[in-house]
């Protein structure tokens, strides 16, 4: 692969165009504001107009440019803990709404995009979740008969059965998710902001939120060049939380994701590599997910250095990933490479929070954000039309400051480069899998 990678994301320069969407230039009122366009403000701006309310949606930026248009475009059903521990550690009734609403939530990205007529190459094929050695098999095998006790479509795989599914002799097995699925991370989030236009919603770009005041019951967001007021205020910002809601800001750790794309791959390749269609994540410590997209490119991602741009070592090292899983592409060039921010929260689930009365706020998506993201946007629409909090069937929690936040960047980094030494040491002592992929 020597083809030098151009630094741009692959989702921008195969996305068709979205209409240009104004700034914010006056005052204005409805009766939710939300702030933030990203799949959680979208989904929350998109049901709040669907139910006859006046809405209006701010995005400091342009639609996309967050992590919205950069990650991998994985829809994941669940969370990072698995039903039962949710269960134990959060109580059966909370840990039962955690589970619940994250199994729901690949379902109603795939509704609205067959609803609203979104094109964003969605593709419903499952999603695998694979060993990179076999001590970690038995973990997965009991993932999966958590899921299955709870209605899910799953499987457990062996070494051949991922070995098919993948093209790789890499990993030792593993569950299959049918749940599971892929879109175009972009089209989707500008499929949602086109969605929500045609239900009434507003949409506002390069109108940042400066200042937020509370008066008289109802609250006033102040943009550079506007004003909106409105009786409730939505906060989806996640991981581009800014300073201006600082609080909300020190509940989570941003931490790099860092994907390239190799070029659209030769026929025969394609057709032995994922020829299902399914996405893949597997569990090194610094997890490896890859997929492919409609032109049939590898798009392979982890974490990586800081930074909006990789650089050319975080290239380097993805390059060497694909080697390692898919040796057949090494003369595959990439075409493709570019990063963007995760929110990690303290405890690795999403958080609800009502800050104030009219005041709510959900982020922390864990590096599962599209599925849970939509659905959170639901959650937040229906507490902002009225609905009690207990109605809702998901913890609406109190915000919880990482200590030492200011430290967090500099810890995350030394945990990213703990665990690639870790999983470099571990894989150098792995016996190689030889079975076949046929």
């Amino acid at each position: 692969m020597t083809t030098p990678a151009a630094t741009g994301s692959l989702w921008s320069a195969t996305c068709a165009p979205l209409e240009p969407l104004p700034q914010l230039r006056a005052a204005t009122r409805a009766e939710v504001a939300v702030i933030g366009a990203g799949y959680t403000g979208l989904s929350a701006a998109l049901h709040v107009a669907a139910a006859g309310a006046a809405v209006v949606a701010l995005e400091a930026a342009q639609l996309g440019d967050g992590g919205s248009g950069l990650n991998g475009g994985q829809v994941i059903a669940g969370l990072k803990h698995d039903p039962d521990l949710l269960a134990a550690h959060y109580g059966e009734r909370i840990g039962s709404q955690l589970a619940a609403r994250s199994a729901e939530a690949p379902d109603l990205v795939f509704d609205l995009i067959r609803r609203h007529s979104i094109e964003c190459d969605a593709v419903r094929a499952g999603w695998l979740q694979l060993a990179a050695s076999a001590s970690q098999l038995p973990l997965l095998q009991r993932r999966a008969e958590q899921w299955r006790r709870r209605g899910a479509d799953v499987a457990v795989l062996s070494d051949r059965d991922a070995a098919q599914l993948t093209g790789s002799t890499r990993y030792c097995g593993g569950w299959l998710d049918r749940r599971g699925g892929t879109v175009h991370p972009l089209a989707y989030v500008r499929g949602l902001a086109r969605a929500a236009m045609s239900c009434g919603a507003r949409i506002f770009t390069c109108s940042a939120a400066e200042k937020l005041s509370h008066s008289g019951g109802e609250w006033r967001v102040d943009t550079p060049r506007g004003s909106v007021v409105a009786r409730t205020v939505i906060l989806a910002t996640d991981a581009y939380t800014d300073r201006s809601f600082d609080a909300l800001r020190r509940t989570v750790v941003t931490v790099p994701s860092i994907q390239v794309a190799t070029a659209p791959l030769p026929p025969d390749l394609r057709a032995s590599i994922l020829p299902g269609g399914q996405s893949v994540s597997d569990t090194k410590r610094l997890l490896c997910y890859f997929r492919l997209d409609a032109a049939g490119r590898v798009v392979l991602g982890t974490r990586g250095a800081f930074g909006d741009v990789p650089n050319p070592a975080s290239t380097a090292a993805h390059e060497r990933a694909l080697r390692e899983i898919f040796p057949a592409l090494a003369g595959v060039p990439l075409e493709y490479r570019w990063g963007g921010f995760v929110a990690l929260t303290r405890d690795g689930l999403p958080h609800l929070h009502e800050l104030a009365p009219g005041l709510l706020a959900g982020l922390g998506y864990n590096g599962r954000g599209i599925a849970m993201a939509t659905a959170m946007g639901r959650l937040l629409a229906r507490r902002a039309l009225g609905e009690s909090a207990e109605s809702l069937q998901f913890p609406v929690t109190p915000l919880q400051p990482i200590r030492l936040h200011g430290l967090s960047r500099l810890a995350a980094r030394v945990t990213i480069r703990y665990l690639q030494v870790r999983d470099a040491l571990e894989q150098g002592s792995r016996r190689p899998l030889h079975r076949s992929a046929a």
